[in-house]
């Protein structure tokens, strides 16, 4: 409970104002089609814990494509046993504070990370440019690594989540054709997702969404710290990059890429 504390200490006020405003290793490079080894170490976050609330973002229409993605068959968190458990022991250290995970993506099939980069190789197609990488000319989105051929996501103990505070208050639904709001703008401006403000929105292919950024305020500074300590304690690495992106640092399956679909 170390770092739920000093935080406590630290940013109760911070938090209070944001409250306010608001799932067989092979070699490496191997794809793996759910063999038995594999889809028995699988499991759904919800059956582990189903107090975690889950957005599958790329099982709908708003994420940086603007469509499902191939291999998302159901709105499922599938992590491995090991980061399921590691995750749940997360949620039983932010649930006396009236507060609970959301995740967004969790394992993701090969499959959809190969949609990703025909999508980034597609120039034409910016059709949710303007919210999700406002900044960013979609020919570089290979080149500064925001779409990658190799995804951590597919190893399955991967996760990208964030923090809502309880009572859930409903989020703006997104429908296929509604204006787009840069995903940098300030909480009250940018779409209205139901999580505390950490700075930016879900998937924000931004440098404000790197998780040290100083571009955001100090409260969603002390809230990035918050979650960013918490996974640590509890054996989950962030990347740099994205606030919102943890990998289990004794992943069982480091060289394994799965293609199985979310089911």
């Amino acid at each position: 409970m170390s770092s739920v504390r000093s935080f406590q200490r630290l940013g109760s006020l911070a938090l209070a104002c944001s409250v306010a405003v608001m799932i067989s290793a092979c070699g490496e490079d191997r794809h793996a089609d759910a063999p038995v080894t594999g889809a028995a170490a699988f499991v759904s976050i919800t059956d582990v814990d189903p107090t975690i609330m889950v957005e599958t973002r790329y099982f709908g229409q708003h994420n940086f494509i603007g469509a499902r993605v191939t291999g998302y068959e159901a709105p499922h968190c599938l992590l491995t046993r090991q980061a399921a458990a590691a995750l749940a022991r997360v949620q039983q250290e932010l649930r006396p504070m009236n507060l609970t995970l959301k995740t967004y993506d969790c394992y993701r099939p090969q499959r959809a990370v190969d949609q990703f980069v025909a999508w980034a190789k597609d120039l034409g197609d910016v059709k949710m440019q303007k919210e999700f990488y406002p900044t960013v000319e979609k020919a570089n989105l290979l080149r500064d690594g925001y779409i990658a051929k190799k995804s951590g996501h597919s190893r399955g103990s991967t996760v990208d989540l964030a923090i809502v505070a309880l009572p859930a208050a409903a989020p703006e639904q997104y429908r296929d054709g509604d204006p787009l709001r840069e995903c940098f703008l300030p909480a009250d401006q940018r779409f209205h997702d139901n999580i505390l403000d950490f700075g930016t929105g879900y998937d924000c292919f931004d440098p404000s969404a790197h998780t040290a950024a100083w571009a955001v305020g100090g409260t969603q500074r002390a809230l990035r710290t918050l979650l960013t300590n918490l996974m640590d304690e509890h054996g989950f690495a962030n990347l740099a990059e994205e606030w919102w992106h943890f990998t289990l640092k004794e992943e069982p399956f480091p060289q394994t890429y799965f293609d199985f679909p979310v089911r």
